[in-house]
């Protein structure tokens, strides 16, 4: 992918920070796109990754993204969905706030449709192009407490196997992963959330989680990003409109 224009979204730390690495380390041109400004900053000294401070929850964001790709990079050729809203702040569906439903889905789902649809016509033109949607395991199997952030999820997979019938005359894949448990700080929140809630601590919690996984852990940011990198490349030229599972061999 050695000079590939690439928008990676909330690449400032986690999931999103690894596959900004990853493609930088095989050649590719990202731009890395997050909220917070000294993340960015870190990254940006980390690799030869271009930045950008935006959120997605806009659609005047997701513009400025592709506009700001555009013009210090070049036309879009690869786009990582990756920003998400988490569950941390999410309760049992009988308490549950429509504000809450209504902000996740925007970050979560209309966000990657909105990135995807305004970067569609460079990967189209130039008759090369890789989408993947960073869903979740939650997606398939749901959560308790998690409405907005399971249907947002799953919501993505319809949404990446309906572009991959849109884009795949133009040599266009789109795919998605659904990583597990991985200790970001996004999912730090929820297991303090959980561990609240149930008398333990964030510790024990974690290793709740790991128990859960014949591996006995849970995955590491850069696990995730390598297939993301994959899904990316050439090689992958054969496989759209699916999901990979990086989950060390558990469904949840």
């Amino acid at each position: 992918m050695k000079g590939r224009v690439a928008v990676v979204t909330g690449a400032g730390r986690g999931i999103g920070r690894a596959t900004a690495l990853a493609l930088a380390a095989r050649g590719a041109r990202v731009l890395g796109v997050a909220r917070t400004e000294d993340e960015l900053a870190s990254l940006a000294e980390e690799a030869p990754v271009e930045v950008l401070t935006e959120s997605v929850a806009t659609a005047e964001g997701c513009a400025r993204i592709v506009e700001e790709a555009r013009s210090r990079l070049g036309p879009v050729e690869i786009l990582v969905n990756n920003a998400a809203a988490g569950s941390s702040g999410e309760l049992p569906i009988w308490e549950q706030e429509r504000s809450l439903w209504d902000d996740t889905l925007e970050v979560n789902l209309s966000a990657p449709f909105e990135l995807t649809r305004l970067a569609a016509p460079d990967m189209m033109e130039r008759r090369f192009g890789r989408i993947v949607m960073v869903s979740s395991t939650a997606g398939e199997v749901g959560g308790p407490a998690m409405s907005a952030y399971c249907a947002s999820k799953a919501g993505l997979l319809g949404l990446m196997r309906s572009v991959a019938h849109d884009l795949g005359p133009y040599d266009v894949t789109c795919n998605a992963v659904l990583p597990g448990w991985v200790r970001t700080e996004m999912a730090d929140r929820k297991a303090k959330q959980e561990g609240a809630s149930r008398g333990l601590t964030v510790e024990e919690i974690w290793a709740e989680r790991a128990a859960g996984y014949p591996a006995g852990r849970v995955l590491a940011p850069v696990e995730v990003a390598e297939v993301i990198a994959f899904l990316a490349s050439e090689e992958a030229s054969g496989i759209s409109g699916e999901t990979l599972t990086v989950a060390l061999g558990s469904v949840w």
